[in-house]
């Protein structure tokens, strides 16, 4: 009924006008003949997305009626995406919540932008290891609006690293930015069962926290 897929960070989700190079449907294309038909023939399967350069876990539809159920649990805030995240500066709180809408940014069309007329957007953050000038944080998604946990923590002060728009423009690294999908639990709507998916951060992730240490 589904796959459970831990994405590499450099990797596009489907293809589009912008971009038609390798993606990781063409890999989904090539490992199962069945994948839901909802999105249409550049999107089999895909019921949500992970940028490019954020790496982790996505849960993919085999058949429409998974597809369907699956979309609801989303738009329901049933399914749980729970992030870790490097982000510039030292967080005042242990944990907190961002509550502002986010819509497309008025000039710049690859960008999002925490706009008071833009849909609600919530990422909850708590503090996971601190270092001197960095932050580890693990971002918890209500809703799931394009680069919201990237918006929200460059709109509170605290950009994630090696994040190209919405951070400071001395990249670090050249693995893309800092964020990572390492947990997805979801109620299975076909078995009816709870099920819990972890990946571990990819190397590059860990080898900044070994030198930030």
């Amino acid at each position: 009924d589904l796959l459970v897929v831990n994405k590499p960070e450099g990797l596009v989700v489907h293809p589009a006008d912008s971009y038609q190079g390798a993606t990781l449907v063409h890999g989904l294309l090539y490992q199962s003949q069945n994948l839901s038909g909802i999105n249409g023939v550049k999107r089999p399967g895909i019921v949500h997305r992970i940028d490019k350069d954020t790496s982790g876990l996505l849960v993919v539809a085999k058949n429409d009626q998974t597809h369907n159920l699956l979309s609801e649990g989303f738009k329901n805030h049933e399914i749980s995406r729970i992030y870790v995240a490097l982000v510039y500066g030292n967080l005042e709180t242990e944990q907190g919540v961002i509550d502002m809408p986010i819509k497309r940014h008025k000039t710049n069309r690859l960008k999002m932008a925490v706009d008071k007329d833009g849909k609600k957007a919530v990422t909850h953050f708590k503090v996971i290891e601190r270092f001197e000038d960095y932050t580890l944080v693990e971002c918890e998604l209500e809703t799931g609006r394009t680069h919201q946990i990237r918006v929200h923590m460059s709109e509170i002060g605290h950009p994630v690293v090696g994040d190209p728009l919405y951070g400071p423009r001395k990249v670090i690294g050249n693995t893309g930015q800092y964020l990572h999908a390492h947990t997805l639990k979801f109620f299975h709507p076909i078995k009816k069962e709870h099920m819990t998916f972890n990946v571990d951060m990819p190397e590059s992730f860990k080898n900044i926290l070994k030198e930030l240490r």
